[in-house]
């Protein structure tokens, strides 16, 4: 038996794939990453973001009216 995780249960995403995910461009991940907006892990030069951050950001965006 495996215990690989499947590619959609990925615990830490670059900031590519989180951009991926996210539907956003690599640059506005970047820059919400420096806003303090997207919240990430930092190991030597990698930055790493975790899937709970992405969900966190994600559930703190409000509707915009119609």
């Amino acid at each position: 038996m495996s215990t690989a995780l499947a590619p959609t249960e990925q615990l830490l995403y670059t900031a590519e794939e989180a951009a991926t995910v996210l539907r956003l461009g690599r640059s506005t991940v970047y820059e919400l990453m420096a806003a303090g907006e997207l919240r990430f892990v930092k190991r030597g030069r990698s930055r790493r973001i975790k899937r709970s951050a992405l969900e966190a950001f994600v559930d703190s965006l409000e509707p915009q009216p119609v």
